[in-house]
């Protein structure tokens, strides 16, 4: 079974090709540009070297989110337009589990972090190398995070990029049970998202009509329209 893996949740861009369970080509950058205008030029060119036409794939795997609203909506839209395109089935992968999926060798608690703007971050735990889920997506406080975290009285390994943005404070709560991943565990790869991909029951493929994004959180121009609504109602 040939894969192509899709990963655009924040900034870094990853495109695969996974066939019979081997990879055959991954890209990863982590530059800013813009995933709207790099993203389908980097399928065309993975699949170009590989030799491979659209409808060679026999699935896609996109990192459904959280993460960056544009980043998630740009990737899970690329996703659909393919896999209803071709009729090939879909299938959705947490970008934070595809994320943790980098240190599963550690056999512990992982906690890999988006960064979500003031303060706020998207994260999850998962546990060894079969990823078992001990909390679930979610938006959060940074505070409220390392206030469950400091409960859990365990070590946790910290992955992702943005851990750096908060890593002063993770370690003022959590000391010594606070590690940080190595810096090469820090981007998602869409060879990861693929694997846990191969993991997942096959939807139909009238299942693509349905497949949302997972935001976790609404987006800032609907809160804020929320927001008047309910001061509106008060008046």
């Amino acid at each position: 079974m040939i894969w192509l893996g899709i990963e655009t949740a924040n900034t870094p861009l990853s495109i695969a090709v996974v066939k019979d369970g081997k990879v055959v080509a991954e890209m990863i950058q982590n530059i800013k540009l813009t995933h709207s205008a790099g993203a389908m030029p980097a399928i065309e060119e993975i699949l170009a070297r590989v030799n491979l036409k659209p409808n060679e794939l026999d699935g896609i795997a996109v990192s459904e989110g959280p993460g960056s609203y544009t980043g998630v909506r740009i990737g899970v839209t690329l996703a659909k337009t393919l896999a209803w395109s071709l009729q090939k089935p879909l299938v959705g992968i947490s970008s934070l589990k595809a994320l943790a999926a980098n240190a599963t060798l550690y056999n512990g608690l992982i906690c890999p972090i988006f960064d979500a703007r003031r303060s706020n971050i998207y994260t999850a735990i998962y546990q060894g190398l079969a990823l078992e889920t001990i909390m679930e997506d979610h938006h959060a406080h940074i505070d409220d995070l390392l206030s469950r975290l400091k409960a859990l009285e365990a070590p946790i390994l910290f992955v992702g990029t943005d851990v750096d943005i908060f890593w002063e404070k993770i370690v003022g709560v959590l000391g010594d049970a606070a590690i940080r991943a190595p810096f090469s565990h820090d981007l998602p790869r869409a060879t990861e998202v693929i694997r846990l991909a191969m993991n997942a029951e096959l939807p139909s493929i009238e299942a693509t009509h349905h497949f949302v994004p997972q935001y976790k959180r609404i987006a800032e121009a609907e809160a804020n329209w929320l927001k008047e609504q309910k001061e509106k109602e008060h008046e």
